[in-house]
């Protein structure tokens, strides 16, 4: 996956979102997010640019406590799946449990993004794109899609992503993020608050 020139692996771009909603407070789920960078930055990640932390509503509405939600531009020598892997791992060691889906969690951490990759192809990735709110309820993929197939409507990572990557454009639509937070609800935008 990695690409080679003369036996030599570059690095490739990636960003990722944290979100904990599980803190005391909301500076417990900072710190939570902040022990998730130590932890990755130590093992897979390199060259990390942070996003400021930003207070979110739970989403579905009314699922829990307020978030805290960040974003981080990095490079990995991984390949996808084995950085979602990390990902995992990462989660288990701070005290993620996986029990419903868009619970109350301690953290969770999301590849938005793999230096522009679409996987599996870019029919699955519509499929998940597309599928109405009412199926994600109840359904999720069994493998990695790449990009994430909810960024495009998610105020709470486009907003943070944008603070370390603003002339990031889409993968798949190639709309930048101006255009794509442009789209979003404004009521939902003022919602999202950096602390």
């Amino acid at each position: 996956m990695l690409q080679a020139e003369n036996n030599r692996i570059f690095p490739k771009t990636v960003y990722l979102a944290f979100g904990s909603n599980q803190g005391t407070q909301l500076a417990g789920s900072a710190q939570i997010i902040r022990s998730a960078y130590t932890l990755l930055s130590n093992r897979t990640l390199t060259a990390c640019v942070f996003s400021p932390f930003y207070q979110t509503p739970a989403f579905p509405a009314g699922n829990g406590p307020d978030y805290v939600n960040s974003v981080v531009k990095a490079e990995t020598l991984l390949s996808p799946q084995e950085l979602l892997a990390e990902l995992h791992r990462v989660e288990t060691n701070l005290g993620r449990i996986r029990e419903t889906r868009w619970g109350s969690r301690i953290i969770d951490i999301d590849l938005l993004d793999y230096q522009g990759c679409i996987l599996p192809s870019l029919d699955v990735y519509k499929t998940w794109a597309e599928m109405p709110l009412e199926l994600q309820r109840t359904q999720w993929p069994d493998d990695l899609i790449l990009p994430h197939p909810r960024i495009h409507e998610r105020g709470f990572v486009l907003v943070p992503l944008r603070a370390v990557a603003p002339s990031w454009i889409h993968p798949v639509s190639t709309k930048t993020i101006d255009g794509l937070i442009g789209a979003l609800d404004a009521q939902e935008l003022s919602e999202i608050v950096q602390i």
